[in-house]
């Protein structure tokens, strides 16, 4: 398994910005098919993105398409999600997350490395 540290979240108002980072180690990172994902209150845990190890391919949900960005830096070992125009359905616990394989994989089940999460809070 590779280990994961995020970094990057806080509080911001509404139509803010946030760039979250994922910092790994251990393994190969570019074994990994990377991805975020969130967890609010009362809610299930959400797939946002995930990135291809090439980053030749990426998913985006619903949700935040148009809004969120996904990037992998393969030479320092990090995945990003940039994050525009947030909401205050945003708010949750943002999750980085990593598996071995070629899939884009949507659901938590499927990915075996996990990072301790940071907090995105966002005001109205």
């Amino acid at each position: 398994q590779v280990q994961l540290v995020e970094s990057g979240g806080g509080l911001v108002q509404a139509g803010g910005s946030l760039r979250l980072a994922c910092a790994t180690s251990g393994r190969s990172f570019t074994s990994y098919i990377m991805a975020w994902f969130r967890h609010a209150p009362g809610k299930e845990r959400e797939c946002l993105s995930a990135i291809s190890w090439t980053a030749g391919s990426t998913y985006y949900a619903d949700s935040v398409k148009g809004r969120f960005t996904i990037s992998r830096d393969n030479a320092n070992s990090t995945v990003y999600l940039q994050m525009l125009n947030l909401k205050p359905e945003d708010t949750a616990t943002y999750y980085c997350a990593a598996r071995t394989g070629i899939v884009l994989w949507r659901t938590h089940e499927e990915y075996d490395s996990w990072g301790q999460g940071t907090q995105v809070t966002v005001s109205s």
